[in-house]
């Protein structure tokens, strides 16, 4: 076996020297689009040697134009008698040559259509995992020249919808900071480590936010946090909190924490500026930051109509803020339409009535 190539190296390779050939002699007037996107670690950059034992190899998708997808099966088949058996010293599997459109792509992937406008609804129910997986990878090549704008749309959150899941984050770090302490002190350190836990993710996940990129899932969220520019700093004081022995020494972390986000949250320019300091909690010997007036200040920065009528509601953020399970933000695409899917469900938690 040859030195391991990343999976988004192997699928330009395979794309340009294999594939794109059979295209271009047998189906030249065929404008396509090639990518490697989607699931799996590859697509984010994270693939290691181990990642090559199940899922991974010579991979690519083609994109064609809705009125040429009736030739897939043909060109499917074609592609299929040409390739080799192996390249790059890895088997080539038929079942990782994909074959869709841009609209059926995105649909199984976010359950959105890519005719319709992008609601704050929509971005309020697709899992971050989900937009990183279509905004990361590659695009090999553009013919049709719809795949890369379509990737543009989902580029970042809207505006206000941004400052609406910055707040629900600062709510989540308000509502529990006090917890930690106050479990610690009556003598439970595992309940105050397991708050303490919680509290950390909230931090990174806000962390994201602030420097504007899609967390990945948990395989591969502390991997990803260690690529944004506060981890340097961050980290070390995040781990402290982590391996604590005594709540004490787990509230002077997390005060650390909280004072570095609160710098992060000013810089930005989005509100007016926040004390950067902590303070005892309502007169307890527990110091915190209070994350409620964060979330107060975000808030009152909404101009969007429809966020403002969402923030009215209970502020339970997005999909990856109020669940972390993974039937529900994994199966949230029904194959038949978007009346029976996941989504449709979730979404409607922000405009019915209860």
């Amino acid at each position: 076996m040859s030195e391991f190539v990343p999976g988004i190296e192997l699928s330009r390779r395979f794309y340009h020297e294999v594939v794109r050939r059979i295209l271009d002699a047998k189906y030249s007037g065929v404008p396509h689009a090639a990518a490697h996107l989607g699931p799996g670690s590859d697509v984010l950059g994270f693939d290691t040697e181990m990642s090559t034992d199940h899922d991974w190899g010579p991979s690519v998708h083609i994109f064609l134009r809705e009125q040429d997808i009736s030739r897939r099966d043909d060109i499917f088949e074609q592609l299929c008698r040409g390739v080799p058996s192996v390249f790059c010293d890895y088997p080539v599997e038929p079942n990782r040559l994909y074959i869709t459109t841009p609209r059926a792509f995105f649909w199984q992937r976010l359950a959105y259509d890519i005719t319709q406008p992008l609601e704050a609804v929509d971005w309020l129910t697709i899992p971050s995992q989900r937009l990183r997986e279509v905004t990361s990878g590659a695009v090999h090549y553009d013919g049709p020249g719809e795949l890369t704008p379509l990737r543009e749309r989902f580029a970042y959150y809207p505006h206000d919808v941004w400052l609406y899941l910055l707040a629900a984050t600062g709510q989540r770090i308000g509502q529990e900071e006090h917890l930690a302490l106050r479990a610690g002190y009556v003598g439970d350190e595992l309940g105050s480590s397991l708050i303490g836990s919680r509290l950390v993710r909230d931090i990174m996940n806000l962390c994201f936010l602030m420097e504007r990129k899609y967390a990945p899932y948990a395989k591969w969220f502390g991997t990803a946090f260690q690529q944004l520019i506060c981890s340097e700093s961050l980290a070390p004081i995040l781990w402290r909190v982590q391996i604590a022995p005594s709540w004490r020494e787990r509230e002077a972390a997390l005060c650390e924490s909280y004072v570095y986000i609160a710098g992060m949250h000013n810089s930005l320019g989005i509100t007016a500026k926040i004390p950067e300091s902590v303070t005892d909690f309502f007169g307890r010997p527990f110091n915190v930051i209070f994350g409620g007036r964060f979330a107060d200040a975000l808030l009152s920065e909404i101009r969007d109509d429809v966020v403002k009528s969402i923030a009215c509601r209970p502020l339970i953020g997005g999909i990856d803020q109020f669940t972390d399970n993974t039937d529900m933000r994994e199966k949230h695409v029904s194959p038949v339409d978007s009346k029976t899917s996941w989504r449709h469900v979730l979404k409607r938690m922000y405009t019915e009535s209860p």
